[in-house]
């Protein structure tokens, strides 16, 4: 039984060329809208507080603050409205879901981000 699973878990995922991002880290989503006939990308730009499940089914949950308040969006990282992921920062954090993110609020709410590091000559 469990190998038949693992067959079918197989032909569900599909092959994404999303950076390698994890909780902490700040990424804009780009993603298709469509309304009517007519189809737009639209961004969504945040703090990934969360990656859960297995390859055919992994979600991520980013986000963010609008006019003060905190909106949270999950993705299906398979997902056919993805046009494409931008990492555009990467976050020093030691847990993998950042819940406590939400009730703190200014820079209590601030993660240390990794600097890149200089090249030597």
């Amino acid at each position: 039984m469990s190998l038949l699973l693992d067959y079918v878990k197989k032909q569900l995922a599909t092959e994404v060329a999303h950076p390698k991002f994890k909780a902490g880290d700040t990424v804009t989503v780009h993603y298709k809208i469509k309304e009517g006939d007519k189809e737009r990308i639209q961004q969504f730009s945040g703090l990934v507080i969360q990656r859960k499940n297995e390859p055919a089914t992994a979600s991520f949950t980013v986000r963010k603050i609008s006019n003060g308040v905190g909106v949270e969006r999950i993705f299906p990282v398979s997902s056919p409205f993805i046009d494409k992921v931008e990492l555009n920062k990467v976050g020093i954090v030691r847990r993998a879901k950042l819940y406590y993110i939400r009730t703190r609020t200014g820079k209590a709410a601030r993660i240390r981000e990794k600097l890149a590091k200089k090249a030597t000559s």
